[in-house]
């Protein structure tokens, strides 16, 4: 299978070299993008890297770079809604999925993908964030990995007891009233890193990489998402609700929470992790939500601790669920 070539602002990804982009399409033909980033020297395996919400190939250039260091591949998805895949709704600075389920459409494009350009096996998981919810969802459905790392995981959102019920029944209701695209209360059209101040901003200690991050929006601002729709937020807590329910797949899993994370349900990845045989917790003492995009030193660890899960369970996978759902 052909891929087409896609954008790759290399000048702002400060990935390593010979990277590349491409276009693809999901099951229902939404396109889709995905970067591509090799290892540096021998080859011990790909990493599927799932981002956030709002997140974009480019952010994770420098994560790739350090993965390439320690002889790990990166493949990077460009999620359905953002970045330059196909944006959902009209708005097209509303962050918006019309089923959770959806974005397996897009893990299972990313997996094709991953074959057909023979990129080096076994495979590992990396997620994060939204990207936590879809990548245990995918586990659960056969992502054929051999360990996964999650890091802020999206096991559950940061609403308070009093607000949380009315976040269900405004979302259920929206939907039903045509609203569902409407912007989550409290959220705006623009992208976080441009309208709020790195002073006491949710996703990292380091003004460095929040500038960083300030000059990939600013010099490409179709690489940027606002707040979530109200469908969003819907079909998020349904599947948060729907995975808490779910066992633990049968993957070894190194988990990461910063200490002043403050944008998903800390209690959950306690609990999830709890429950999972396999697993390990590590709490990153002053990390905000961005574990990976956090100052130097803890940033360092955090990919120290990764490659190490990784190179302790490097077995080719085995089939921890039903095939990977194509959703056709």
């Amino acid at each position: 299978m052909t891929y087409a070539a896609a954008p790759l602002y290399t000048d702002v990804a400060d990935g390593p070299e010979g990277g590349e982009a491409v276009w693809l399409n999901a099951s229902d033909d939404v396109r889709l993008r995905a970067g591509i980033w090799p290892s540096q020297g021998a080859a011990r395996g790909t990493v599927l890297l799932f981002p956030g919400r709002t997140e974009y190939v480019e952010k994770y250039g420098r994560t790739a770079r350090e993965l390439g260091q320690n002889g790990y591949a990166t493949l990077v998805m460009d999620w359905r809604g953002q970045g330059l895949a196909d944006r959902i709704h009209p708005d097209a600075l509303a962050g918006h999925v019309d089923r959770f389920t959806d974005y397996q459409r897009d893990v299972a494009a990313a997996v094709d993908l991953a074959r057909a350009k023979g990129l080096p096996e076994p495979y590992f998981l990396i997620a994060h964030s939204m990207g936590g919810c879809i990548g245990l969802r995918a586990l659960h459905e056969g992502l054929p990995v051999s360990a996964c790392v999650f890091t802020g995981p999206m096991w559950g959102i940061h609403i308070s007891a009093p607000v949380r019920p009315a976040a269900w029944v405004l979302g259920w209701g929206s939907g039903k009233l045509g609203l569902g695209g409407t912007y989550a209360p409290g959220t705006k059209p623009e992208a976080y890193v441009i309208a709020e101040p790195f002073e006491d901003n949710q996703l990292t200690t380091s003004p460095e990489m929040f500038h960083h991050l300030q000059k990939q929006i600013g010099r490409y601002p179709e690489l940027a998402l606002g707040g979530p729709s109200l469908t969003w937020l819907h079909e998020a807590l349904k599947e948060c609700r729907a995975l808490s329910r779910m066992p633990s797949p049968d993957v070894p899993c190194l988990t990461f929470v910063g200490s002043n994370e403050r944008i998903v349900d800390v209690p959950r990845i306690h609990d999830r992790m709890k429950r999972w045989p396999n697993g390990r917790l590590e709490v990153v003492d002053g990390g905000e939500h961005e574990v990976l995009m956090e100052i130097n030193t803890l940033r360092a660890d955090v990919i120290a601790q990764t490659c190490a899960h990784f190179a302790a369970h490097s077995e080719p996978a085995t089939d921890h669920g039903a095939p990977l759902a194509r959703q056709a």
